[in-house]
Parts: C-alpha cells; sequence; structure tokens
C-alpha cells in the first residue's frame, strides 16, 4: 500500500500524521513518493513533529471524505497512539471533506493547499511578503466559509490553520473576511506602483534585469549570493527565501545587470499563493532574461522542472515571449548519467551546468548572460566633445562594449548597448552627439 515515513523531532510540541492519496487510475510513482518526502519536509519546517507519514491508494474517492473508511480508522488508531493533534493529507480537500474528515478524526486536519500556506505564513518577513501571504491565506479560508482563525505568532508564525495551546482565535464570517481581503487588496495595490515605480527608474537607467525563478530548495539563493555577494538567507529547507531581493552585477563586458532572487514554486501550488504573489512575479514578467535553475542532484528535477514551466504558462511567460535559460545546478554533485542527459542541451548553448558552492560554471553563465542581452543589441558611434561628461557616462553605464578615441577636442566613441538605450540615447542626447552610425550587433 505504501511506505511509511517518520521525521522524529524533539524540539517541537505539536504532533502531525501524514497521508498522501493516490487515486486508482495514476497509480504509485517515484513523484507521489517525493510529494510524500515533501510535505514532510514542509510540515518539520515550521515546527510540526511527524510521527506517522504514509501513501495509500483510494480506489472510489468519497465525495464526503475522500477517503474511505479503512483509512480513516487506520489514521484514528495511529493519532491514538501516537497523541497526534494534526492530520494532514497531502492533497486538495473540498471545504466540506475537510469538514466531515475532522469530525471523523476528531482533531484538526490540513490539506496540501492549507499547508503551503502556513509555510509561506511562516518564511514571509517583510511587509509585503505578510501582506500576500494573508491574502492567499483569507481567500483560502474563505471558501472554507466560518471557521476558526487561530494565529501562530508567539510560536512560529504561518497561516494560522493548524492551531495550538493558549493561542486567541478569531471569529471571522465572510463580511469580515471580505472586508480584510479588500484592505490587503488596496495595500498590494500601493506595493504594486511602488514596484512599476522602481522598474520605471531602473529603466531610465537601463540596467538589464534578470531573474532567477525555478522549484523550491535548488540553490536559486546560493547562487544569487555567489553571483553577487550578497547574504540572502540560503538554507537546505523549503521556501528558505519567500521575499524577493535584488542586487547588482557586473557582467564580464563590464555592463551592469539586475538580478533578482524570486521564491521558489512546488508542485500544486495553490491558486491563491499565484495571484497573492502577482506582484512580486511581476519581476519576472518584466525580466529581460529568466534563469530557470534545477538540481541537477534531485531525482525528481525533471517533473520540478515542468511545475516550473507550468507557473510560468499561468503568468504569460513561456520560451516563446521570454528568453529562458535553463541551469543546472549542483553539477559538482549530481549523477553522471543525469548529467550526460542535458550536455546536449549545454553544448548547443541552450543551457549551462553550474555550482552555486564551488563557483564550477558560473563564468561561463556570466558570460552567456552578457551574450544573450548584447544579442538584442546595437552598435551605435558618436562624435560628441570631450566635455560632454553626461553623455559619456550614460554611454559607459548602459553599454555592453564601449571603445573611444580622441579626435581633436572631440571623442569618437564606439558602444555596444541595447537597441532601446541606443534609441533613448539619440533622443536625449541629439543636441551634444553627433550619430555618425548605428547597426545592428553581429
Amino acid at each position: 500500500m505504501g511506505h511509511d515515513y517518520v521525521a522524529a523531532r524533539d524540539d517541537v510540541s505539536e504532533r502531525a500524521v501524514i497521508l498522501r492519496p493516490i487515486l486508482r487510475e495514476k497509480g504509485p510513482s517515484s513523484q507521489t513518493a517525493a510529494s510524500l518526502k515533501e510535505a514532510i519536509s514542509l510540515a518539520s519546517g515550521i515546527g510540526l513533529e511527524v510521527v506517522f507519514a504514509r501513501e495509500a491508494q483510494v480506489s472510489k474517492p468519497k465525495a464526503a471524505t475522500l477517503i474511505g473508511e479503512g483509512l480513516i480508522a487506520e489514521l484514528r488508531q495511529e493519532i491514538s497512539l501516537q497523541k497526534a493533534s494534526l492530520a494532514i493529507l497531502d492533497v486538495s480537500l473540498s471545504p466540506a471533506q475537510q469538514r466531515n474528515l475532522e469530525r471523523a478524526l476528531e482533531i484538526k486536519v490540513l490539506d496540501r493547499t492549507g499547508l503551503i500556506l502556513e509555510v509561506f505564513g511562516a518564511r514571509a518577513r517583510t511587509r509585503e511578503g505578510v501582506l500576500q501571504v494573508s491574502l492567499a491565506a483569507l481567500s483560502y479560508q474563505r471558501t472554507r466559509l466560518v471557521r476558526s482563525w487561530t494565529h501562530l505568532e508567539r510560536q512560529r508564525g504561518g497561516a494560522g490553520f493548524t492551531g495550538g495551546p493558549g493561542e486567541r482565535q478569531i471569529e471571522l464570517d465572510r463580511r469580515q473576511i471580505d472586508n480584510q481581503i479588500d484592505r490587503i487588496k488596496a495595500q498590494l495595490e500601493d506595493v504594486r506602483r511602488t514596484r512599476a515605480q522602481h522598474r520605471n527608474r531602473r529603466q531610465r537607467t537601463k540596467a538589464s534585469t534578470v531573474a532567477l525563478v525555478g522549484y523550491t530548495n535548488v540553490g536559486k539563493s546560493t547562487l544569487f549570493n555567489f553571483l553577487t555577494g550578497a547574504g540572502v538567507l540560503s538554507a537546505d529547507q523549503l521556501f528558505a527565501t519567500l521575499d524577493p531581493t535584488m542586487r547588482g552585477v557586473t557582467l564580464p563586458s563590464g555592463a551592469q545587470i539586475i538580478l533578482s532572487d524570486t521564491v521558489g514554486f512546488i508542485a500544486e501550488l495553490p491558486t491563491q499563493l499565484v495571484e497573492a504573489f502577482r506582484a512580486t512575479l511581476e519581476e519576472v514578467t518584466e525580466a529581460d532574461l529568466i534563469l530557470h535553475v534545477h538540481d541537477l542532484a534531485d531525482p525528481e528535477h525533471a517533473v520540478q522542472a515542468e511545475d516550473v514551466r507550468k507557473v510560468l504558462s499561468s503568468l504569460g511567460v513561456d520560451g516563446e515571449t521570454k528568453k529562458i535559460f535553463d541551469v543546472y545546478n549542483k553539477v559538482d554533485i549530481a549523477d553522471h548519467k543525469d548529467l550526460d542527459l542535458v550536455q546536449p542541451a549545454i553544448n548547443l548553448g541552450k543551457a549551462m551546468a553550474v555550482s552555486a558552492i564551488s563557483g564550477e560554471g558560473t563564468e561561463t553563465l556570466l558570460n552567456s548572460i552578457d551574450k544573450a542581452l548584447a544579442a538584442d543589441g546595437s552598435e551605435v558611434v558618436v562624435r560628441l566633445s570631450c566635455t560632454a561628461g553626461d553623455a559619456i557616462a550614460y554611454l559607459h553605464r548602459t553599454a555592453f562594449t564601449i571603445t573611444s578615441e580622441a579626435d581633436g577636442e572631440n571623442l569618437i566613441v564606439r558602444a555596444k548597448l541595447p537597441k532601446l538605450d541606443v534609441d533613448r540615447f539619440v533622443k536625449q542626447w541629439a543636441g551634444v552627439a553627433v550619430v555618425e552610425s548605428v547597426g545592428t550587433i553581429d
């Protein structure tokens, strides 16, 4: 029927059992086992002690409870033996199924969506992150009609679905939830406008933006830290990074880019979270280049990559509308067979293999970013006075490559830069610089 997993911990007070139902038509798979281990990791990451976990086939899903009486009886027995106070079903439950299971098991029940929301709530640190998680949690809560809402900030943070001793409970009806949703949406709209203003400022100085995306825990933040020297939290846990971070990076050509580290994706990512994090994910949709980071050492990396592509597609991002590079991380510990599978794409320049720990392959990665951003650029040759400092500074700031030579009291400057910046330069410095030629970069 499946495998039992137990994650013993001595430093927590709340004990949980986890069940991963498998519909008979789908059958068990390595992805199912990986999902169960993922659920254990998610639960452990918010301080729960997972005392029992397994997957189990469900031949005929029941409308009322999804799982049958036999599995319910087994869970009741484990809950009694292990003195558990929470049951997690690693699947999406309807509100009615969740309520019926709570009655049958006589403890709180959490589904996969609620568990992921709980983890996001525990990881949110900035005001924006807290707002986004709160919006997602309220939207989810609203579908559950009127249930207790408990806040866990005093214990471990979170979205407040698991409950616990000594916590304050707040009864929310639909009107109260709707009022809170409206208020948070208004606050997030302010965040969205602020982000748009920041993007406009970056576009005026035109530093190209490059976004890191990928499944959670594939090493995006570690790679971000290596490339930027930043101190972003990088831990071996799911959703270690939730709030977006941006840092400047100098490419081998000397061009400046803005590198963005974004929230990790996960299988069956709740639609409430995709919608709530849309303001943050706009940084991905607006990026000039996307680096899709894979964990080459994870046997499930191909399945995880497909989950990431589905989320990107839901945001309107795909390989036809946006430049996307595959970056295979952890090459230093990956199986040679996995590396052989992606080697053809690497040979064609469509992918790169790196180690965010040792730095292997990162120089090639930066050169590839340089080349990709320059491919949409133009070469401009201008004549301008040696005293035109602002115009010269603009070219140095935005150019991929730049050379100059003196010609009497003037400078002849040859620069390769994004076509958009050529247009801006010509318009802004029309009275200062004489454009001698503009051409496509070879």
